[in-house]
């Protein structure tokens, strides 16, 4: 053999000769790997999916609730407005002007608030209900079905259909 021969020899990589069952070893291990890295891809992409869902509905949430502590500051005003139109209403006399400011300051009040999304509760007369009220008493009466309603005492609200603050009542009880 020449040395050029020998050279190229020695710089041509020698092939690995594998059986026809190493073959299929590699193979498999080949697949196996690819199925794995496969499967993870596709989990890893549902996770993804999954979070930018969450992260869409987070925001929409803020989005809609992002008032809660603005309405709850708001409450008490118009809970003593309320007060003070029911007081004057049951007073003899005194300047109506007054009440009628008032009425029309209350009722602008709550025209804004049901624009973005805030509702009384007033549950007089209905069956009570411990997802939207609180009972603070109970009061014996047998006109009415135990369990009904009797007196609020302070309305409840809600914010885009979740509650803000429960309503404050009296319910009947059975004798």
């Amino acid at each position: 053999m020449t040395e050029t021969a020998r050279e190229e020899s020695k710089e041509t990589p020698a092939v690995e000769t594998l059986s026809h069952e190493e073959a299929l070893q590699k193979l498999t291990e080949a697949e196996e790997k690819a199925t794995y890295a496969f499967d993870r891809m596709l989990r890893i992409q549902a996770d993804m999916d999954n979070m930018q869902r969450r992260v869409e509905r987070d925001i929409a949430n803020a989005h809609k609730f992002g008032l809660e502590k603005f309405v709850l500051e708001l409450l008490p005003i118009i809970d003593g407005l309320e007060r003070a139109v029911d007081a004057h209403a049951a007073e003899d006399g005194g300047a109506d002007s007054l009440l009628e400011g008032v009425s029309m300051t209350l009722r602008m009040l709550h025209a804004a608030l049901n624009k973005f999304g805030v509702h009384a509760v007033d549950p007089k007369g209905a069956a009570f209900n411990p997802e939207h009220h609180q009972a603070v008493s109970t009061q014996l009466d047998t006109t009415v079905a135990a369990g009904t309603v009797l007196v609020v005492l302070q309305k409840g609200y809600l914010l885009n259909d979740r509650l803000v603050r429960p309503a404050m009542v009296i319910v009947a009880k059975a004798s």
